[in-house]
């Protein structure tokens, strides 16, 4: 460390000699027309020039990235994720770029450097995404069933009556991303409030991020079960209804709630009335602890 600058790209490629049968990109059929579900994907450019321009334009505010990047509805990440994800953009390329800037850009390059960490956990254990790396969480009772399945039909729907969960959910439907403080959030819900395996979320995930990447998935879901091997404690069980104002997460709600951009703030983020067209909660957080401890202590 530091790594190397990255080589100079190459002045020519040559081309194959003779070209194996192909098919055209657009006989694919990959652009969504009846219906185009795709529009709020419309703000990414993928290839390497969307992937400079993102980069430049988190130049600019790496230094204050330890203070926004908690908060839903500032513009503190990077959003380099999916270009990373495709190999659009290299993680030396934004290291050499940005190591020097001051502020908290360390903290920043301490969170690239979980991206390596991940691939080299795949290496090692290339069933990660489908197996807990610790045996002891085979034995844990995830709920199973017809009512489980419709929880998690509705967290992926982003209808559970927690609006910090919803938001994030319908974040990721309409385009393909999702906060990074949101993603902790929506995950540790699905795993310990509503006590459903997190290799569920995980294939979720796997289907609907743009930057959906198999070591960062995989890491990430086991890190929040508590089942990696260098996890958080599963007793360890995020609170959405104090993770939302502690992160003001207000606007972020009303954007991707609508049902709810009406409230004040001090409401917004646990209505105390029902609300028309919002679900109540699926179930309440002293109750969703206290069965995902009972699970916890059944297995132990």
């Amino acid at each position: 460390m530091p790594p190397p600058e990255p080589l100079p790209e190459p002045a020519e490629i040559p081309a194959l000699a003779s070209w194996p049968a192909s098919d055209t990109l657009d006989s694919w059929n990959l652009l969504p027309t009846e219906p185009d579900w795709a529009g709020g994907f419309a703000e990414w450019q993928p290839g390497e020039a969307g992937a400079r321009e993102r980069l430049e334009d988190f130049a600019d505010r790496v230094a204050r990235y330890a203070e926004q990047r908690n908060f839903p509805s500032a513009e503190g990440t990077t959003r380099l994720s999916p270009h990373l994800a495709f190999g659009e953009i290299s993680p030396a390329t934004i290291w050499q770029r940005t190591a020097q800037l001051g502020g908290s850009t360390g903290t920043f390059l301490g969170e690239l450097g979980w991206r390596d960490y991940a691939q080299n956990v795949i290496l090692q254990l290339p069933d990660y995404g489908a197996r807990n790396a610790k045996a002891e969480f085979d034995g844990l009772r995830w709920r199973t069933g017809p009512e489980a399945e419709a929880d998690l039909a509705a967290w992926q729907q982003g209808q559970t009556g927690y609006p910090i969960v919803d938001a994030g959910m319908r974040q990721l439907w309409a385009t393909g991303w999702m906060h990074n403080r949101v993603r902790m959030i929506v995950a540790s819900f699905l795993i310990k409030h509503l006590l459903i395996d997190w290799r569920r979320g995980e294939q979720w995930f796997w289907d609907t991020l743009l930057d959906a990447d198999y070591g960062q998935n995989a890491v990430n879901w086991q890190w929040s079960a508590g089942s990696g091997v260098d996890a958080n404690m599963f007793v360890r069980i995020m609170a959405p209804l104090t993770q939302s104002p502690k992160f003001n997460a207000a606007d972020y709600i009303r954007q991707w709630v609508p049902e709810l951009a009406g409230l004040p703030d001090g409401e917004i983020h646990d209505p105390s009335l029902p609300v028309c067209g919002y679900p109540a909660k699926l179930v309440g957080h002293v109750e969703a602890r206290a069965r995902a401890l009972a699970a916890w202590a059944a297995l132990r």
